[in-house]
């Protein structure tokens, strides 16, 4: 079972959103592309969806200001303008992503008291999201990873999956992937490679 795991592919975080990251809209025609002709069993996408008091964010913390480090929970935590608050514009899938061939949605980031990049669990590592069970359960041995962004959501996502889906073969794509950080993305694209995770183009997997 061959599937692709697409990462808040979300309004926030692409122009015009609360925490666009640069030219994060120029993946979805890349994503479509995957969806339609990447030969996948199981398409499955996850949806950052804070609710409206979330601890990382900057509004919440008198004096700070969005992209300053603070703490929550007594962890540092990078503080973040409020985006993808639930039922908001700025939490829905970009409109032109093809959601209907999307055979589940994962949510994220719901607890305010900590924050949660990967798909997999928040970032204390004590809550899980269920995303691991349910590939399981569908019995995924391949997973391709994409979207936004490279050095954080992405990143966390790849590398739990390889921590919490050893017998699963995971992929990070990186042209259907933008980061915020042109130094981070190097930084997080090495550290998937040192932990396994095969970096490909989508041209790679559309000529299979």
């Amino acid at each position: 079972m061959k599937a692709l795991l697409l990462i808040d592919i979300q309004n926030g975080f692409c122009p015009g959103g609360n925490l666009p990251v640069a030219h994060g809209d120029e993946i979805v025609p890349v994503a479509n592309r995957l969806i339609e002709d990447g030969g996948y069993d199981l398409i499955v996408a996850s949806q950052d969806w804070h609710p409206e008091n979330h601890g990382s964010f900057a509004s919440r913390h008198p004096g700070k200001k969005p992209f300053e480090m603070g703490e929550l929970s007594g962890r540092p935590q990078v503080m973040w303008p409020d985006h993808c608050v639930q039922g908001t514009p700025d939490a829905e899938f970009h409109p032109d992503l093809d959601m209907e061939a999307v055979d589940y949605i994962q949510q994220k980031g719901e607890n305010p008291a900590v924050d949660s990049y990967s798909a997999f669990r928040d970032n204390d590592q004590a809550a899980l999201t269920g995303l691991a069970g349910y590939l399981r359960a569908q019995r995924v041995t391949e997973l391709d990873v994409c979207g936004l962004a490279t050095d954080y959501c992405v990143k966390f996502s790849a590398l739990d999956a390889v921590e919490m889906l050893p017998e699963v073969k995971v992929r990070f794509i990186e042209d259907a992937s933008r980061g915020i950080d042109p130094e981070g993305v190097r930084n997080a694209i090495a550290e998937m490679k040192a932990k396994g995770v095969g970096i490909v183009l989508s041209k790679d997997i559309l000529a299979d």
